[in-house]
């Protein structure tokens, strides 16, 4: 959640350590804070609110001399948002610095413990007493200070440390947290984000579970938990920081809706061959295939909705029981998981702790695992059995969009994949799917073409409390994401309903003038929605329908109508989530909100 950037080399560190903060602003923060090693020492400034304050604060760094630092951007968990709580942490006596992401969960019998030996603590945080058993362990000797502090902690972290007695010296270490290195040339850096470092290097070394690396402006030496020293390959970058910039238009959000068509075209094209759907990456033979009775789709948040888009296409095509599982609920569960069992789990950072927990239980319990990720070589992708790559480039605001679309565009291909290798698919209905999925791109730009109006009706409901999406079978799946972007970003109440279960309860939240947006595009059911939308019409409704192109019956009874071009009717979901990102899109600018930062969200969930 939160983001760690550090630098050693012959430049003043600050202003690069500020430019990385930028950089990992998405992720999500209330405070900010830099330390930085010159020749009086450790100098630290930290502040609550925006890396603003942290830039004035410093006069752009200037205020900070000194060519090693480490930068942090918090999340509060342990304690309030305050200048004392937010990191980098010091040692009592000023002789290490550090930053961390992540969570401590033996924090409080650790602190009692350095009590007991004298240590004064100045936070509520748990990452304190990390700094304190450094201190502890510095016998002269920073390595072994490390590795002895790191064995004493519970929990997750990637930490960021920096020593008064080790000029130019840092070192990075990471359990259960995403923390990479950036090789430089007579400069090196690390962060919880590569982009923190595209600025600078696309080189980078992705440390594993339990590493450590030691790191000066002319190398970097990689140690496993016992000191052992590792032999890492370095990594190539394939995009550059014009992807992590606005590009000319107001928000990251809106950029990367409009890249859509473009991520949707990288992801499919090289997986179609032939007139085929060719996944390289998923080697289970026909054999292993056949012994799969059921799939389970694992995931948080918008990967879990796109989950359950691909549960309905799975389901439909491939014939075999398919469960979408909240992966925060999974890990906790008993499940019926097994040899038989393939586990898809779908994660845009690859970093998300829910998903990487029940990934490893079902893995534990013989299940196949198959993941679904955009980010090379993260926790996820290494963990699993097979990947697939969604290559939707970077996604900074902190809602995704193109992430979403482009997991919901592998699975679509999976299913098809699946059925055909089962057996499920003679060579037509193949060829009519495959030619759909090809039209993807084209699809999403319509989409957006087909609704120039999205702004004036983003006026007209912007300033209703609650809002309700109802839809059924792969529309029911579409309005839960649709609901949640509005929510995420525009702070109203938002609910997603399947339509049958209106008379089971939910109709009674249905008064005068309570927009409802009703998703009528799968058009088997959209006699059965044109009921529902009567239904909620005769409550004093306001009814904003999102319909196929072509589509004139919906007059009838809606108040305003949003336009979805067609498709396969299995694979409507994906055109017509666009449209609902851009509706929550003008909404939340109409309300004046922080589009690409929403308020107490984060990008990447790195921690329970």
């Amino acid at each position: 959640m939160c983001g760690i950037v550090g630098f050693t080399g012959s430049q003043n560190a600050a202003p690069i350590l500020l430019d990385g903060l930028k950089k990992l602003e998405y992720r999500g923060y209330d405070s900010a804070g830099m330390a930085v090693l010159g020749q009086d020492g450790i100098q630290m400034v930290k502040t609550i609110g925006m890396i603003k304050n942290l830039d004035n604060k410093t006069q752009g760094g200037a205020a900070l001399p000194g060519t090693a630092g480490i930068g942090h951007t918090r999340w509060a968990t342990h304690g309030e948002p305050t200048d004392v709580n937010a990191h980098p942490h010091m040692s009592n006596d000023d002789k290490f610095a550090i930053v961390h992401n992540g969570i401590i969960e033996n924090y409080a019998q650790l602190r009692e413990e350095l009590k007991a030996k004298g240590f004064q603590f100045k936070s509520e945080t748990d990452t304190e007493v990390i700094v304190h058993l450094l201190d502890l362990y510095y016998e002269g000797d920073l390595k072994k200070a490390v590795l002895k502090t790191v064995s004493r902690l519970e929990g997750a972290y990637a930490l960021g440390i920096l020593c008064a007695e080790e000029g130019g010296r840092l070192i990075a270490t990471r359990h259960a947290a995403p923390l990479i290195v950036g090789v430089g040339i007579g400069e090196n850096y690390f962060a919880s984000d590569v982009t923190a470092l595209v600025a600078y290097t696309k080189n980078v070394i992705y440390l594993e579970d339990g590493e450590i690396a030691d790191i000066t402006p002319d190398r970097i030496t990689v140690y496993d938990s016992i000191g052992k020293n590792l032999e890492k390959s370095i990594t190539r970058i394939a995009w550059d920081i014009a992807a992590a910039e606005k590009g000319g238009y107001d928000h990251f959000m809106l950029k990367e809706i409009m890249e859509q068509p473009n991520a949707i075209k990288s992801t499919i094209e090289p997986r179609i061959q032939n007139g085929e759907v060719v996944l390289d990456d998923f080697s289970l033979t026909d054999e292993d295939l056949r012994q799969i009775n059921k799939i389970m789709i694992t995931a948080c948040g918008s990967a879990f909705y796109a989950g359950s888009v691909g549960k309905y296409v799975m389901e439909e095509l491939c014939r075999i029981p398919v469960e979408a599982d909240l992966a925060s609920e999974l890990r906790y569960r008993n499940p019926l998981v097994d040899e038989h069992t393939l586990l898809v789990v779908v994660s845009q950072s690859g970093e998300t702790a829910d998903t990487i927990a029940a990934m490893k239980e079902c893995k534990a319990r013989g299940a196949r695992i198959l993941a679904i990720v955009n980010v090379v070589g993260s926790t996820i992708a290494k963990l699993a059995d097979h990947v697939i790559y969604t290559w939707a480039g970077p996604e900074i605001a902190v809602a995704t969009t193109k992430g979403y679309t482009t997991q919901v565009a592998v699975l679509d291909m999976l299913a098809v994949y699946l059925a055909r290798r089962l057996g499920k698919l003679d060579d037509q209905r193949n060829k009519e799917l495959v030619e759909a999925i090809l039209q993807f791109p084209s699809l999403i730009q319509r989409a957006i073409d087909l609704n120039p109006n999205l702004p004036a009706l983003a006026q007209k409901y912007h300033g209703h409390n609650d809002m309700f999406f109802i839809g059924r079978n792969v529309d029911y799946a579409a309005s839960m994401e649709g609901s949640l972007k509005l929510k995420e970003i525009s702070y109203l109440h938002s609910e997603a309903y399947a339509a049958g279960e209106l008379k089971h309860g939910t109709i009674a939240l249905i008064e005068k003038d309570r927009p409802v947006i009703a998703l009528a595009c799968y058009e088997a059911l959209f006699d059965k929605m044109m009921s529902n939308i009567k239904e909620v019409k005769a409550r004093g409704a306001q009814v904003l329908a999102v319909v196929l192109e072509g589509n004139r019956q919906i007059f009838a009874e809606a108040d305003d109508v949003i336009f979805v071009p067609r498709t396969e009717a299995l694979f409507n979901s994906l055109p017509e989530i666009v449209p609902l990102q851009l509706f929550a899109y003008y909404v939340a600018r109409a309300n004046g909100c922080d589009i690409d930062k929403p308020k107490n969200l984060a990008k990447s969930v790195t921690v329970e």
